[in-house]
């Protein structure tokens, strides 16, 4: 890859003109922590100081990782930061989750090197939010502008093969598509918070199978170990810690899956942002033995990396799925997002919900030819996404309005 250069670009802005440089570093410790973290993240904590700082010190990204960081700054006159893009130079396709694979394989089969390419992204979460961090008064179409051009010179500056922005914002992918990405489509199962009252609330819109199967679930569930519940991140001992840990690579090795969080990462996050961090823990017999991790913000509970010693009936259900929508519920959360994939998050009332992608790729018939196939399979994901909401539990037509607050 070609040596990185800091870069000044001057957007203009009606009649007058707003002047930003773009600096570029490959560690948010270079950062001010403060001016970060008065961007606007949205919903999601995964371009947070913390998070990224947790994975930064603990090694899950790096040059060992395959995952090299560059932060795009966007800072206007005075100093002050308006705006900034994390990105990754990728030298594979592992833990993004908009699946890319296929592309890699047609490039070497044509003779076209895929990588390095550069990611913008939550790094090993397949989580939607802002990919464009944006203080909340600035001039928001100036700075999107600048970041992008930004973003782009880094490709041109390292030579990388091709940009992707995984799991961005609708709106983002809108504007990127105005700038030259060509847009994909793809989806998850999220659950939507209605305003429900309490959890009978929610079973209220199940058909009476649908309900007394939840209720059994989780009363089975509940019968099978001494104690549920929650663990705030502040409250968190050092054995809890290592338990989430082995947890998370008991369950890793089970599935023959890749460990991309590296040891010390949960201990980093802790201490970083214990706001965030939450454990729903099994415990029996005196001992934890299954747990769920989720980050949690005002705005979006998000279900990360279950892991168990021993298998107990339903517990995965109860621990992934029931108790995050019960604690949405109680604390009046919108939306809960329970990772990528699973079709068995359907049946539990989680809907098919959209997610965006854009790309770009510098050699012109490679990136005519994704284009086509993109084309192609967003009629197939609208087709897809339709009739998996056909097998959704709720009651046909009936009235959500009755069951909520």
């Amino acid at each position: 890859m070609r040596s990185l250069q800091g870069a000044c670009y001057t957007q203009a802005i009606g009649s007058s003109q707003l002047k930003l440089t773009l600096n570029i570093v490959d560690d948010l410790a270079t950062v001010d922590e403060a001016a970060w973290s008065a961007l606007d993240q949205g919903a999601s904590p995964f371009l947070e100081y913390g998070f990224l700082r947790a994975l930064e010190l603990s090694g899950s990204f790096g040059r060992d990782a395959g995952w090299l960081p560059f932060y795009v700054l966007a800072e206007s006159d005075d100093g002050r930061l308006e705006g900034a893009v994390a990105a990754f130079v990728k030298l594979h396709s592992y833990g993004e989750y908009i699946f890319d694979f296929q592309w890699g394989r047609a490039a070497e089969r044509a003779g076209i090197p895929y990588y390095p390419k550069l990611v913008v992204a939550a790094p090993m979460t397949p989580a939607t939010g802002n990919r464009i961090l944006l203080r909340a008064d600035t001039d928001e179409e100036a700075v999107t502008h600048a970041l992008v051009h930004g973003v782009k010179q880094l490709a041109d500056q390292l030579d990388v093969s091709s940009i992707h922005w995984l799991f961005c914002t609708v709106r983002e992918q809108e504007t990127l598509a105005r700038l030259g990405f060509a847009p994909r489509a793809s989806y998850q199962f999220h659950w939507h918070n209605e305003g429900y009252a309490d959890f009978d609330a929610f079973l209220a819109r199940m058909s009476s199978r649908k309900r007394k199967q939840f209720r059994k679930e989780r009363r089975r569930c509940g019968e099978a170990v001494d104690a549920l519940g929650w663990i705030e991140g502040e409250d968190l001992t050092p054995g809890d810690l290592d338990a989430m840990d082995g947890f998370y690579r008991r369950n890793v090795g089970a599935h023959w899956g890749e460990a991309y969080l590296r040891p010390g990462f949960f201990s980093h996050l802790q201490r970083l942002a214990p706001e965030r961090l939450k454990w729903f823990r099994a415990m029996r017999g005196g001992e934890a033995v299954a747990g769920a991790i989720y980050l949690e913000t005002e705005r979006g509970l998000y279900g990360r990396y279950w892991g168990c010693d021993e298998r107990v009936e339903f517990l995965h259900f109860e621990a992934s799925c029931y108790a995050g929508i019960q604690r949405c519920i109680d604390r009046r959360i919108p939306l809960f997002e329970a990772g990528a994939q699973g079709e068995h998050k359907l049946l539990r009332g989680f809907e098919p919900s959209p997610t965006y992608s854009a790309h770009w790729l510098r050699h012109p018939d490679l990136d005519r030819a994704i284009r086509e196939f993109l084309r192609e399979e967003a009629m197939a994901i609208e087709v897809r996404m339709r009739r998996l909401s056909e097998y959704l539990p709720y009651k046909r037509g009936g009235d959500a309005s009755s069951t909520v607050k």
